[in-house]
This record gives structure tokens, sequence and C-alpha cells, in this order.
């Protein structure tokens, strides 16, 4: 009988040879050169392999809102930029997953749908404290909580009191809270274009919200996840925390580190996100930051609206969500010097999801396949339900050329598991 199911060939990062050996979608051996035989093989020559990237941060809208994304579409545009797995918020779907019902009818209507593996966040809203634990029990990988107006009123904020307690019960069930970190001030702003969005939301907002949070998880001894952060003053806080003995990780998002404020008034309403675009200077400090492990994670924080929430002549008005669920990874890893563990190692553990995040024998199979292009981003290269994107023009150095899922390449035909935590 063969060695192996599947045996694949390729490169790392460093331009050192790779090959896997993959039975029953596991990986069974990986190293430099693997010798035995296998019932498919596949060489693919100088493309750069990769563990697949899970995604731990994005916004499908299913049900109810399914017109905005869905899990069919969303999940093979996060497989055509390299994801294996996602993990759904409880929001912008509607009902949003604040029960142990909604959390069930999101899970089986993703059963049927994905392409990808998932995991589904349920929210943490001042009504939703009864039902955190029916939520863990049906399979949450956490809980998801705004400090801020969340931009629907069906899935409103966490004030300090709510927080404490959500944490509290949280940690009981040894699951994490994540949280969209901003704590509104008034703030004195003329006019209703990007600029007058971009200095509505300023830096403030997030760190007032990050030191609170911190200090509700060291008081409660909470796991806390921050998500989006986009300034390297917030990653200060974090780290000083970690210092500290509090048991926070944090993300940041492809467009912190790809977009600044001049690209956000260049691209108009397809680069309106919370928190928003920040200087080219913080940008390039994030990157200090990413670079020497001190952000933890990557998220896409894929939010995206149809065409005519886009437009008008109120940016205020306007939905808030970048749509970069294809080409961010593809860009960042064009300017990053290697593989980042924030795409997939570091989330698995984070997160206690088995069996995930690394090329090492026991693991799934999961990778993507990272080629050289000199082609430009187009509209029409879109896979996503609506043609949007702040990344229109840009130019990656490499882009994905396929992506395996438990050792099969994905298409339309793949179906994704239902992943669940291991709690502590």
């Amino acid at each position: 009988m063969p060695d192996f199911d599947l045996l694949v060939r390729a490169r790392t990062p460093d331009d050192s040879p790779l090959a896997l050996g993959i039975t029953d979608g596991v990986i069974a051996a990986a190293g430099p050169e693997l010798h035995g035989s296998a019932t498919e093989e596949h060489d693919f020559g100088a493309a750069v392999l990769l563990p697949g990237w899970i995604d731990a941060h994005v916004h499908f809208n299913e049900p109810g809102r399914a017109d905005w994304e869905g899990l069919h579409s969303g999940s093979l545009a996060l497989a055509a930029g390299g994801g294996t797995t996602f993990f759904d918020m409880p929001l912008n779907s509607t009902p949003p997953v604040v029960t142990r019902a909604t959390l069930e009818e999101k899970r089986r209507i993703a059963e049927e749908t994905s392409h990808l593996d998932f995991a589904l966040w349920g929210g943490l809203t001042p009504d939703s404290l009864p039902f955190l634990e029916p939520m863990a029990e049906a399979g949450a990988v956490g809980f998801k909580a705004f400090m801020c107006h969340s931009g629907l009123d069906e899935f409103p904020a966490a004030d300090a009191r709510t927080l404490n307690s959500g944490m509290r019960i949280a940690k009981s069930l040894g699951l994490p809270v994540a949280v969209h970190a901003e704590l509104p001030h008034p703030v004195d702003v003329s006019g209703k274009d990007m600029a007058a969005w971009l200095a509505s939301r300023p830096i403030f907002f997030e760190l007032d919200a990050i030191a609170l949070a911190l200090e509700i998880a060291g008081e409660t001894g909470a796991s806390l996840h921050i998500v989006h952060v986009t300034c390297p003053e917030g990653i200060d806080l974090v780290s000083e925390a970690k210092a500290r003995g509090v048991d926070v990780t944090v993300e940041t998002c492809p467009h912190y580190l790809l977009l600044d404020r001049q690209d956000a008034a260049r691209i108009g309403p397809a680069a309106k996100c919370a928190p928003p675009l920040r200087s080219n200077e913080t940008l390039r400090r994030m990157w200090d930051k990413l670079l020497t492990g001190e952000i933890d994670t990557i998220g896409s924080d894929h939010s995206p609206s149809p065409p005519d929430l886009k437009q008008g002549d109120d940016i205020f008005a306007m939905w808030g969500g970048i749509a970069g669920i294809q080409h961010g990874l593809p860009l960042m890893l064009s300017r990053s010097a290697g593989f980042l563990p924030q795409i997939s190692s570091n989330v698995a553990e984070r997160f206690r999801i088995n069996g995930k995040g690394g090329l090492l024998p026991g693991n799934d199979a999961d990778f993507f396949l990272l080629e050289p292009t000199d082609r430009g981003i187009a509209t029409s290269d879109l896979i996503t339900r609506h043609a949007i994107s702040p990344y229109i023009g840009m130019k990656p150095r490499f882009a994905v050329t396929s992506t395996w899922l438990r050792g099969r390449r994905v298409t339309a035909e793949t179906r994704g598991r239902f992943l669940t935590p291991t709690r502590s």
C-alpha cells in the first residue's frame, strides 16, 4: 500500500525544500525531503507553501443579511486569499448570535454552505449574559463585545458592568472575551467627508477602551482578546499588561498595515472602517510591532455591505467596514520578510483549536501556495458577493494559486466542518 494518500513538494519562504506526506487529511510527515509512495503526488516547484490562514474575525452576515456577503461567497473569497478556517462574528447577521438557538441556526447554515472549516463567536451584550453558558455548551469559541455602538441597535454596547459580569462568566466557562475597544468622547468635528470621519475617532478612544478592558480582565482573571488595534500605543498597553500577568492577546488587521489616512481620502467609502485608518507613521510602527511578535494575531475584520450602503454625501451615514478578505493577506506577505505566525499557529493556540495552526504531523493538512505575480488587483478578480475592495489597483508581489483544506484543494464542492475549542 502507498505510504501516504497525498505527497506534496514545494518551498518554504526562505526557499528551502518542503515536503508533506498526508493521510486521511492529516499531516503524517513533514520535512525537507520525504521518501515513500503516495496515491496522489504534486510537485509545486518553486511555489511557497504556507499553513492556512485562520481568520478569527469575519462578518459573513448570515442568516438575515446574506445579501451583504454570505457564508458561501465569503468562505470562497477567504480561500482565494489563503484562508482555511474562519471564526464568524455574532453580528452583522440578524438576529445576532446571542442565544444558543441563534448559534445553532448559524452552525446549521454554515455546515450546508461553508467551503472552509469554521468556528462561531457568541455575542456579549447587556441582554445576553444569561445565555453565555448555553452558547458555550453549543460550541462557541468565545464571546464578542462592543465597547461603543456597534452600528446596529440590535447588538448593544457592553458597559463596564456588563463586561465585568461577562468576563467572570467567560472565565468560569474557560472561554475568551473579544472586545471592539473604542470609548467615544465628544469631539468637535465639522464636515461629512472622509477627513471628518478620520478626525471623529482619534486614537485616544482606543487607548481609553483598551485600558478599561485590561483593568477588568485583570480583576476577573478572564482571557481577553482585543481586536483590530490600529496603533502602537495600544499594543504597548497590551504588552505592559502581559508583563503584569493579564491573560490578553491582541489582533490587528491587514488594512491597518497596508493603508493610511491618505489612502482613505483617495479611496473613499470603501476605506471607511472603525477604528479608522491612521497616519503613515503609525502604520510603519505597527509593522515594527508585528515583526517583533508584540501583535498576536491577524484577522481580516471582513465587514462587507451592498454598494448602496457605501454611497451618498455623508460619510457618517455610510456603512463602515473593509471588504478585503481576498487580498489583504497576500499583500501583507508581499511586504513581510517571511512567514507570520500571527496567521495560523498563534490563532490556534490562543483559541485552543486542536489540529490546526501549523505544518506539523498530527495537524490537519491546511495550507496554501504563493507564486510571484506582476498583476495588479482588478475589480473583476473579486469573488465576494459585491465587488468592493480598498485594494483595487494595488500590486502584490505574490498571489495565492491554490488553497488546500484537510489535504484537498478547496473548490465550490468543498464542505467545511464546525470546530469547537478545548475549554480550559
